[in-house]
This record gives C-alpha cells, sequence and structure tokens, in this order.
C-alpha cells in the first residue's frame, strides 16, 4: 500500500509504526489542560496542542502521540467542568508515557507542553528520567515561545501586555482554529481584581507588597470573577492567531529538525 506516511500515531496500525522503528524516529508528546479560558472560548484548551501537534509532526516528519487533554490546574478548580490530575498523578502519567516509548529503544522524545502549569511536574519527571535512564527529554512550552519580538509583531504598541490568562495568545488562536466554539458576545467588562491577605493578587500564584510578588495559593476566583486573569480578549483577532500558530508550527518544526541529529545520552563518569 502506498501514499502519504502516516505522522499520528494514533492513526497507525502496531504494524506500521513498528516499520518506522528502524529510523529511530522522533516522537512528539503532546500535553495540555482542560480548563475555563474566560466565558467565551471554550474549556478543552488541549484542542489547540492537538492542532499544532498536527501540522508540526507532518512538516517535521516526526511521530506526534495522542494528547493528553489533562494537566495540573488546581487554581480553576472552584469553576465547573474542569479536570485536573493531582501532581503525583501527571507525573505518573508523564512518566509511563515516556518510558513506553524509551524500552523500545526510542529515545528522541520531545515533550510539547500546552499548559504552562504542567511545566515545573514535567521538570521534576524529565530529571527523573535522566538519572534513571541516561536520557535527555526536551519540553517546548508552546505558549512560552512568543518572543518580546514577536508579541510586538502581533500586537503592534502593546507586545506582551496582551498576554494574560483568558487573553492572548489563547484567545487569538481559538479564533483562528476553532471560531465556531467561541462566544465573543459573553466577554463581560473588566472585574476588579481580587485581593489577599490585604494585597493585590498578581496573576494566579502570588500576592505583590511593594513592588515583589510573594507566592501563594490563589485560585482563579481569588484573582477575578469571568475567568480572565490577564490580558485583554477583545484585542483578539483570527488573523492573529493564524499568525501565532503559523510561528509556533515554524519555530518548533526547526527545532525538531535540529533535535534530529542530536545526542540525547547521559555521558556518566
Amino acid at each position: 500500500m502506498t501514499g502519504k506516511k502516516k505522522h499520528l500515531l494514533k492513526d497507525m496500525t502496531w504494524v506500521e509504526f513498528q516499520d518506522r522503528l528502524a529510523d529511530k524516529p522522533t516522537i512528539l508528546l503532546p500535553f495540555g489542560s482542560q480548563e475555563e479560558q474566560g466565558p467565551m472560548a471554550p474549556m478543552g484548551d488541549w484542542m489547540l496542542t492537538e492542532a499544532l501537534a498536527d501540522r508540526i509532526a507532518s512538516q517535521a516528519d516526526v511521530i506526534a502521540a495522542p494528547t493528553i487533554p489533562f494537566g495540573y490546574a488546581d487554581y480553576f478548580r472552584p469553576i465547573p467542568g474542569g479536570i485536573a490530575l493531582r501532581p503525583d498523578t501527571f507525573r505518573l502519567v508523564l512518566e509511563d508515557i515516556c518510558e513506553n516509548f524509551l524500552s523500545h529503544d526510542l529515545d528522541h522524545l520531545v515533550i510539547f507542553n500546552g499548559h504552562s502549569g504542567n511545566y515545573p511536574l514535567i521538570d521534576q519527571t524529565i530529571r527523573k528520567i535522566k538519572e534513571e535512564w541516561g536520557v535527555i527529554i526536551p519540553c517546548l512550552n508552546v505558549w512560552r515561545l512568543i518572543t518580546p519580538e514577536k508579541w510586538e509583531e502581533f500586537h503592534p504598541g502593546i507586545g506582551a501586555r496582551a498576554l494574560g490568562h483568558g487573553g492572548d495568545p489563547l484567545t487569538s488562536v481559538y479564533l483562528h482554529l476553532f471560531p465556531d466554539l467561541m462566544r465573543m458576545d459573553l466577554i463581560e467588562p473588566d472585574s476588579a481584581k481580587g485581593d489577599m491577605i490585604g494585597l493585590p493578587t498578581a496573576g494566579l500564584n502570588a500576592v505583590r507588597f511593594q513592588g515583589v510578588d510573594v507566592n501563594l495559593a490563589v485560585d482563579i476566583t481569588d484573582r477575578c470573577t469571568n475567568g480572565i486573569a490577564g490580558g485583554d480578549p477583545n484585542l483578539s483577532s483570527a488573523d492573529i492567531g493564524k499568525q501565532i500558530a503559523d510561528y509556533i508550527v515554524e519555530f518548533t518544526t526547526a527545532f525538531l529538525n535540529h533535535f534530529k541529529n542530536a545526542d540525547t545520552q547521559v555521558i556518566k563518569d
């Protein structure tokens, strides 16, 4: 049977995948989250990661594993509809996934993480794997790939001030990839940002004291009433979303092309 080479693991038979093992393919491991993204956007932000991973795997000639839709997002727990994993569960799931490939001598794994809150747990896990398996696994934090220069290009005169939970980059990418799911009519006026221990909240993990962030357990409902914790979704557009998506695909494809030839084995004394 001839045709275009498959790039999604979910679409392959085990025989087709086994036939690819001799080429030592790079495996892209996409992770996302099921969480609120403001009143106007669907909660399945993992859909964005999945769609981008599909494009990237095709362009970079790598194989994308199925997207894991659940992550660590405990600060969104007060809002119904979210599904968050316990920290231990997330670490074990990631470790199990990696070891399933490592046990077949596939040592070029790249994590494509679409939820920034996952990264501290990812870091702990890939350090454990480095120690136990002697393999280096990089992680690309999808929405943190955007440089200040690119923010200015996407939002002239505003730049990275457009960044925020409920704002960009996700709102614009949603408008580009899933416009029919968006409810921009539900955007509410800015709500006053909350305070805790008599201090204003700063994001979802701190309050601000004399210009310094003091970390504490902030929930989304401590921060705001409408789920928009930063940025302004009124600045978002499908055109900006296309620019962001194209940039992330281009950047990640370039990294994967570099990584294919990298030595992932840890040299120990």
